[in-house]
């Protein structure tokens, strides 16, 4: 993400300072049972945590794994109910689904209640500034990222997508993935390498 755009809205979350090795994986757009349950166990057996930014939509649709993302200590943030664009949506109708998005999350998780930082990213990394504002004053902290991996896009190949990730990684970082049946084919072959590389480094995997 380039330093102009981090340095305009220096109110959302892009990175984070760390005196350690530790990164923040985050994967957005799931939970779904073709790809979800596949990232919690390889989270599982390399002791990383992670941030899912659920659709509000799929966690209608998929309450038990997004309980499980909970139950094996990830975090998690709404990424609004039905996947919208902020550009292209009206500021009421965007804020209306985010909220029933953060519904359907506290509905399918005591934890969600007790849980007293909301976190939000917006899909495609699209929001207007009045909308960011308006969720800024209702708690949420709009959490963005400084490496992209791709792994949605058909033209980047498996290798492209991780040298994405390998490169541009380093202490403090948020990686942006895709628990989503597009990014499925490049996720799988990255995820256990990023995994394992961090393993190799002493780098910490840490949800948000």
């Amino acid at each position: 993400m380039p330093k102009l755009v981090q340095w305009m809205f220096p109110q959302r979350v892009w990175a984070f300072h760390a005196s350690e090795k530790e990164v923040y994986l985050t994967f957005d757009d799931g939970p779904i049972p073709e790809i979800t349950p596949w990232v919690l166990d390889e989270l599982k057996k390399n002791n990383a945590k992670a941030t899912f930014f659920c659709i509000g939509d799929n966690i209608q649709k998929y309450p038990e794994i997004f309980k499980r993302i909970l139950s094996e200590g990830h975090s998690v943030g709404n990424h609004t109910f039905n996947h919208l664009n902020g550009w292209k949506t009206s500021t009421s109708a965007y804020l209306e689904n985010v909220i029933k998005a953060e519904n359907s999350m506290r509905k399918n998780s005591e934890l969600r209640i007790q849980n007293s930082e909301l976190f939000f990213r917006p899909p495609y990394g699209k929001i207007t500034s009045k909308q960011a504002k308006i969720l800024l004053k209702k708690g949420f902290k709009i959490i963005m990222w400084n490496v992209l991996s791709y792994d949605y896009d058909a033209n980047v190949s498996e290798e492209k997508c991780l040298q994405n990730v390998l490169k541009n990684m380093k202490s403090g970082s948020i990686i942006v993935f895709h628990d989503s049946k597009k990014a499925e084919k490049n996720l799988r072959y990255v995820l256990p390498k990023v995994l394992e590389f961090a393993k190799n480094n002493d780098c910490k995997l840490l949800s948000i």
